[in-house]
C-alpha cells in the first residue's frame, strides 16, 4: 500500500497534480499502475483461483483498495481534481524539486496562506526523505518506547474534573499573530503545564511558519537530522509524562514514523488538507504505532466526510479559519448541534480549538459537547503559563 495518494512513491513518478487542462505535455502522467490497483488485481486473481483463506481475501474486500479515489487515480484524474470532489479547496503541486517561479507559472501564487505552508511542506518533507530514508524512519519509529494512551489521558481528566480535559500547546509563534512568546524555553513551558492539570501536551514542529527552531548548541546536544522536531524530542526526553501530539501539518507518512521516533505519542490530520484515502492509510499507520490521530475538521462537509471514515476517535473542531483565520467559537456549537448524535454513538471525543481565552469560553464549548479543548495562544503568552491554566478554567485542575 505505498502508492496511496500522500505518497513521494506516487506523485513523484506518475501522480499529476494538476489537472489534465493546464498540463504541459512534459508533465503528463506517466504509464505507471499504482499498487493499490495491482493489489487488487492480484487479490481477486487468487480469489477466482480458491484461495479463500488467505489473506487476500480481505485485502480484496479493503476499503482503501477499493477506494473511489484509487478508480478516480487509475482513470486520470489528477490529486487535486480528486481532493476538490471532496470539498478541498487546498492545491498540492507535487514537484518538490522544481523552482517556485515554474510551479506558479502553471497553477498561479498559493491561494491563502494555509496553500503556502502546504506547498513549502511538500519541500521539507522530500528533503526529510532525501536526509533520512523511510525505512530508517520506520526502524527507529519501531525502536522508540511504547507510545502513550493520548485518547485515555484525555477521557480521564475529563471525568476526573467534570471540565473539557485540557490540551496545552507549546508555541513559540503562529502565523495569524506572529511571536507570541520571546523568551521560549519549551521543557519549562511544558512541566509547568503537567504540573499544573494539562491531560496531554501539543507541540507545535513546523519550523518556517511556527518558529520553532532551537539555538545551535541545543540542536549539538539532541543530534537530531530534522529541524523542526527538535522540540517534540527535547520535551519527551525532559522526564514529562503528559501524552505528546504532534502538531504538524502532515501530508505525508513519513512524518507520522518520524514524529513516532521522537517522542510523539498522537498526530494531528487536518480534513482540509487530506482526502480521504490518506486519513484512512494514515489511521491505520498510527494504530499499527500505537498513536492516536486527532483530525481536525472546520466545516460540516469535512465532519461528514470524517464521520464516515471508521477508527476516528478523536475529532477537532476548528474555529479558525486555516484559509482566513477568522475565528468564530459558534462553529463548534453549530456542528456538534448537527452531528453530535452520531459522534456519541460512535464513542468518539471531540476537542474545541481556537478562540479559547476564559472560563465563559471553556463553558460555551463544553455545553456544546465537547470533552476537551486545545489551547496555546491565551497561555504561552503569559508570565506563568502554566498558573494561567487556573484562569482559563476559572478553577485549578485536578491531575
Amino acid at each position: 500500500m505505498e502508492s496511496l495518494l500522500a505518497s513521494p512513491s506516487v506523485y513523484r513518478a506518475s501522480f499529476p497534480c494538476a489537472s489534465s487542462a493546464s498540463r504541459s505535455p512534459s508533465r503528463a502522467r506517466l504509464a505507471v499502475t499504482p499498487a493499490g490497483a495491482g493489489a487488487r488485481a492480484r487479490a481477486r486473481s487468487l480469489l477466482r483461483c480458491g484461495a479463500k483463506d488467505s489473506i487476500l481475501e480481505e485485502l480484496a474486500q479493503d476499503d482503501m483498495v477499493n477506494a473511489v479515489e484509487l478508480a478516480q487515480w487509475e482513470n486520470g484524474k489528477s490529486i487535486n481534481d480528486i481532493a476538490a470532489s471532496q470539498g478541498i479547496r487546498i492545491r498540492r503541486h507535487c514537484r518538490p524539486n522544481v523552482p517556485l517561479k515554474e510551479i506558479e507559472e502553471e497553477l498561479g501564487a498559493p491561494r491563502n496562506i494555509l496553500e503556502k505552508i502546504i506547498w513549502d511542506k511538500e519541500v521539507e518533507v522530500a528533503e526529510g526523505h532525501a536526509k533520512k530514508p523511510l525505512k530508517e524512519v520506520i526502524e527507529a519509529a519501531g525502536q522508540a518506547p511504547p507510545a502513550r494512551d493520548f485518547y485515555g489521558a484525555l477521557a480521564s481528566a475529563f471525568k476526573r474534573n467534570g471540565m473539557p480535559a485540557l490540551i496545552a500547546e507549546v508555541k513559540k509563534a503562529s502565523p495569524s499573530r506572529g511571536v507570541l512568546r520571546e523568551n521560549f524555553n519549551p521543557v519549562e513551558i511544558a512541566q509547568a503545564y503537567e504540573k499544573n492539570g494539562a491531560a496531554c501536551l501539543s507541540i507545535l514542529t513546523d519550523e518556517k511558519y511556527f518558529q520553532v527552531a532551537l539555538e545551535l548548541d541545543v540542536l549539538m546536544d539532541l543530534e537530531l537530522e530534522h529541524g523542526s522536531f527538535e522540540n517534540l524530542a527535547k520535551v519527551r526526553k525532559s522526564g514529562v509524562k503528559c501524552p505528546l501530539l504532534c502538531k504538524e501539518f502532515v501530508i505525508d507518512k513519513w512524518q507520522i514514523y518520524y514524529a513516532r521516533s521522537q517522542g510523539a505519542d498522537a498526530i494531528l490530520l487536518i480534513a482540509a488538507v487530506l482526502p480521504d484515502l490518506d486519513i484512512k492509510y494514515f489511521l491505520r499507520i498510527c494504530k499499527e504505532l500505537g498513536m492516536t490521530a486527532l483530525i481536525e475538521v472546520h466545516d460540516e462537509r469535512e465532519m461528514e466526510r470524517v464521520l464516515n471514515i471508521s477508527g476516528v476517535q478523536l475529532i477537532g473542531i476548528n474555529n479558525r479559519s486555516l484559509e482566513t483565520f477568522v475565528v468564530d467559537t459558534s462553529n463548534t456549537k453549530m456542528l456538534l448541534d448537527m452531528h453530535g448524535d452520531t459522534i456519541r454513538e460512535k464513542g468518539i471525543l471531540v476537542v474545541g480549538e481556537s478562540g479559547l481565552f476564559n472560563p465563559d469560553d471553556v463553558a460555551y464549548v463544553q455545553n456544546a459537547g465537547v470533552s476537551a479543548v486545545l489551547v496555546g495562544e491565551s497561555l504561552v503568552k503569559q508570565d506563568d503559563p502554566g498558573r494561567a491554566i487556573a484562569g482559563l478554567f476559572g478553577k485549578e485542575l485536578l491531575h
